[in-house]
């Protein structure tokens, strides 16, 4: 196993900064300055009453700063970071050249449609490449996340049933090895939630979501693969169930890279569909970049109005009109928007190059790549004392796998986090942990198509490794990590009231004793 040393520097916090003692490098204006710009007087109550608080950096002490921070960081650039259901695989820097060029970095979203048809352009053919992929009619790129998608799929779920006089219908089914953001989002759009069990096969029990289904149900909200790796077998069954009661079927995508290429949400009888193009078309996320989650829907009949479920999508949607030209438009029932302007820039051209880039054929070959990595894993860690593979073991994965450390935690009281936290100390990312909640223990692991057979092999040799580590000397374990840039914290102190911290502000009121329980 290769041995590992994070950096460890006492830096300090940018506002902590001492900096140049000469001539400040940032000059602002003065308040006669601003006043001369501002013009109108009734503008003025805008002047601040104090100068701002802002470092006195020079470039090389700003520059050095930063280097020192990254050099704390872990990233994909590092290593694998398997968190499942989160797919955080390489983001490749041909996507980043377009994403961040200038001529995308200065456009404004209150230019004219026709100064910017370019980048429409470049937003109407991912609209269509998205509806293919996933087996829908029209797509929306409008949603900033897949919380947001997934907010939107439940208000046209919601809409659908009330342009048809349906107001009964205020119920979403929700299986139990579901995405948190699924019951949230139903919570949010005002639906109750009712939950569904899992059978001992990792599948949806049949027998409990047809008892769940009733005149009240407005729809169900579902991932495939699951969350436990495992592609839902019933999942045509479960689409006839739905339908058959009047209902809708919600495809969640964060999972969708297990599928790419070999199967569609639309042919599977799904209605509508969200996609996380910063998981499955390899835009940065998770502190690296913002999100984006594009819904998408079949051109299913809202009954007689005329109308069908495309038109109830987010906007504006791009057009292409009979010109040639793109323009932005609202569909002609939308839920309305969702956030301001038009949709996540920097997601949508960097899918744009990633999908343009593979091709229909390397799409399939990414899934491939993935289900393959996930299932060589699990061969090189099934058998391994501490660890057991829960829901059918010999079931195929897909995405992802779920490695329970139950058996461990009985034995030694090493737990998941503690397995977790000794990753970290071997240079590799945790995996999500203590997720799907049906798992005691629970390990979920994605390695994405991005990691070499030698680099999974490695990840097998950590796990096993911390195993027989935890059975020799469990406090070992147990006090890791020892060799990151911060070692384990104090989770009470770091989540209690009195005293997280979460920004600067509460900090400094912190230091001045000025707060208490933060609310």
């Amino acid at each position: 196993m290769r041995e590992y040393r994070q950096a460890r520097s006492s830096e300090p916090h940018i506002m902590e900064y001492e900096g140049i003692k000469s001539e400040p490098p940032v000059q602002m204006p003065s308040n006669e300055e601003l006043e001369e710009i501002l013009g109108d007087p009734r503008r003025r109550p805008l002047l601040r009453s104090s100068p701002p608080s802002i470092p006195q950096l020079s470039e090389v002490e700003l520059v050095r700063h930063y280097t020192r921070l990254s050099e704390m960081a872990y990233g994909v650039d590092n290593g694998p970071v398997p968190l499942g259901s989160c797919t955080m695989k390489y983001n490749p820097r041909i996507a980043k050249y377009y994403a961040f060029h200038p001529i995308i970095q200065n456009l404004h979203p209150l230019q004219p449609e026709e100064t910017v048809q370019g980048l429409l352009e470049v937003a109407y053919k991912l609209q269509e490449w998205l509806a293919a992929i996933t087996g829908m009619d029209q797509c929306s790129l409008h949603p900033a996340a897949g919380a947001q998608g997934e907010l939107a799929g439940v208000h046209m779920i919601r809409k659908y049933h009330e342009m048809l006089g349906r107001l009964d219908r205020d119920e979403i089914i929700v299986p139990d090895s579901a995405h948190g953001t699924n019951p949230a989002s139903a919570s949010m759009a005002g639906f109750r939630v009712i939950e569904v069990p899992t059978g001992s096969d990792g599948n949806v029990d049949m027998e409990a979501l047809k008892a769940a289904v009733s005149n009240r149900a407005a729809g169900l909200m579902i991932t495939n693969p699951s969350t436990l790796g495992l592609f839902e077998q019933n999942i045509l069954e479960i689409a006839e169930a739905i339908h058959s009661a009047g209902g809708l079927l919600y495809y969640d995508g964060a999972n969708l890279n297990g599928l790419l290429g070999y199967a569609r949400p639309g042919d599977m009888g799904f209605d509508i569909a969200h996609i996380n193009l910063h998981k499955t078309f390899s835009s940065p996320h998770g502190g690296g970049g913002p999100g984006a989650g594009p819904v998408c829907a079949r051109r299913v009949p809202v009954g007689d109005t005329g109308y069908y479920l495309t038109d109830l999508l987010p906007g504006p949607i791009v057009v292409k009109g009979e010109d040639g030209r793109y323009r932005l438009e609202m569909p002609r029932a939308s839920i309305g928007r969702l956030r301001a302007w038009w949709f996540s820039t920097i997601p949508v051209v960097w899918s744009y190059v990633y999908i343009l880039s593979l091709g229909a054929r390397g799409l399939r070959e990414a899934g491939e790549a993935s289900v393959l990595a996930t299932n060589y894993l699990l061969h090189l860690i099934r058998g391994v004392e501490g660890y057991e593979i829960p829901y059918d073991p010999d079931r195929p994965r897909k995405h992802e796998a779920v490695v329970s450390a139950r058996p461990l935690m009985e034995e030694t009281g090493v737990r998941a986090d503690d397995v977790a936290k000794a990753l970290l100390d071997r240079g590799f990312y945790a995996p999500t942990i203590y997720f799907p909640l049906i798992v005691e223990e629970a390990l979920m692991i994605e390695l994405t198509e991005s990691e070499p057979l030698e680099g999974i092999e490695e990840y097998a040799r950590a796990l096993k490794e911390i195993a027989e580590e935890a059975r020799r000397d469990p406090e070992k374990v147990k006090n890791a990590p020892r060799n990151t840039t911060v070692s384990r914290l104090d989770l009470v102190r770091a989540n209690h009231p009195r005293t997280v911290t979460p920004t600067w502000r509460v900090h400094l009121k912190r230091q001045r004793g000025e707060l208490g329980v933060l609310k």
